[in-house]
């Protein structure tokens, strides 16, 4: 299986890799991994997590801080 990986950290990187991740999810979970690392240039819940929960993206794997 390949991996891909998504670098999110900012506004536009969430909506971006919303639409990714769910087109991964949806026409090539068998043949994809997709594993997400948060920069954590937006800590703020309201500058965060607020995307990952409207935007339906996955927790990332790892945050950087």
């Amino acid at each position: 299986m390949k991996k891909i990986i998504t670098i999110v950290g900012a506004r536009p990187q969430f909506i971006k890799a919303s639409a990714v991740s769910r087109v991964i999810r949806q026409n090539y979970s068998d043949s994809l991994n997709e594993i997400i690392i948060h920069t954590g240039q937006h800590y703020d819940s309201n500058m965060s997590q607020v995307f990952f929960d409207e935007l339906q993206i996955p927790l990332p794997k790892y945050n950087l801080s």
